[in-house]
């Protein structure tokens, strides 16, 4: 698992998730990098869930991105109607988190495309922690990355499954 927050603030979006891969109980790795960037089409995503399937994901939602010119909206919906009803893409096991500047989404393979109501998304084994700390520190005068950070601290405090190797994307 892991844990991912997606912090909209001031105009910036940003995306940060841990380092952290697990193989149940054992830390396999430290160092892993959880959030993408699709510098063409100035989206970001982050991923809970097996490393693979993520980056089979991310793929997707990059062709989705290139087919709908960059729509953000309807590439998730079609991504998450793949994720659905194919028969390869089912069996996956991830969580997203994706952005533009304009609208945050979370992506699950139920072909759930969830548009939250406020500013922060957190997903994965420690997504709650992180969630409600960066609920908390929305409201203060630090910047989105700064919130992003912060939460993800307080995750990796009280989730065995989240470290403090944390890796950003803003747009």
């Amino acid at each position: 698992m892991t844990t991912i927050v997606l912090v909209r603030k001031n105009k910036e979006v940003v995306v940060a998730g841990d380092g952290q891969v697990s193989m149940g109980n054992t830390i396999i790795k430290s160092t892993a990098k959880k959030v993408r960037k699709i510098e063409k089409r100035n989206v970001i995503a982050g991923f809970a869930g097996s490393t693979a399937d993520a980056l089979t994901l991310f793929e997707r939602l990059e062709s989705k991105l290139e087919k709908h010119a960059g729509n953000l909206s309807r590439s998730a919906v079609e991504l998450a109607k793949d994720w659905r009803t194919d028969k390869y893409l089912r069996r996956l096991e991830a969580l997203m988190a994706i952005a533009d500047k304009e609208k945050s989404f979370i992506l699950s393979g139920t072909g759930d495309v969830l548009e939250p109501e406020g500013d922060v998304i957190g997903i994965g084994s420690g997504g709650n922690y992180a969630l409600a700390a960066a609920k908390v520190l929305i409201d203060t005068d630090i910047s989105a990355e700064e919130v992003a950070k912060k939460a993800i601290k307080v995750a990796s405090d009280i989730c065995v499954f989240t470290n403090e190797n944390i890796n950003i994307e803003k747009i």
